[in-house]
């Protein structure tokens, strides 16, 4: 996607409704969207299934797009659509394998970039340790960014229901990580 691309600067909603028929339209929405799907995936799934995840959900999008009516916004259905994958993806299992995330590359602090690696680890430990509701609610809020509101579209809770989960959530993993030795 280059800036020459008149694509680019189109909202969403044009793009969904472009994408129907217009193969570069879905190439841009793929391009704006996937990075973020591949972290919720790896969140949920691991990262070792997370291409897998993002591949299916591009597919079910690219599908689903004649029949998105746009009720709600496109990046709150493609979250919906991420997380159902990820399910299908888990199947029966209950525990998710997020130790081994990737490690961001740290060539000039060797010694931040283990004591980050070491945290993630922790963290994701930690976020295994949460009820389902609540590491889905806590994930979309700190990982994807979404608002509450978003939060609750997605999940089909209540505003108030969304609020108390990440409330929840952030004490779990607050105490959690106390208990394992992590300090703020």
């Amino acid at each position: 996607m280059t800036l020459n691309d008149p694509y680019a600067l189109l909202p969403d909603a044009e793009l969904v409704r472009l994408a129907v028929r217009d193969e570069r339209a879905f190439e841009v929405l793929v391009t704006r969207h996937a990075p973020a799907i591949h972290r919720l995936a790896a969140l949920n799934v691991g990262p070792g299934a997370a291409d897998d995840v993002v591949q299916d959900v591009f597919i079910a999008v690219y599908r689903g797009l004649p029949g998105f009516r746009g009720e709600a916004q496109f990046s709150t259905w493609l979250h919906r659509v991420t997380l159902n994958a990820c399910y299908r993806a888990l199947g029966a299992r209950q525990n998710l394998s997020l130790g081994d995330m990737p490690e961001p590359a740290a060539p000039h602090d060797p010694v931040g970039a283990g004591e980050r690696a070491d945290l993630r680890s922790r963290l994701a430990q930690a976020l295994q340790t949460l009820p389902r509701d609540q590491r889905e609610a806590v994930s979309l809020r700190e990982l994807s960014g979404l608002e509450y509101a978003e939060i609750a579209e997605i999940t089909g809770a209540g505003l108030g229901t969304v609020k108390s989960r990440i409330n929840r959530g952030r004490a779990a993993l607050r105490e959690w990580l106390t208990r394992a030795g992590v300090g703020p």
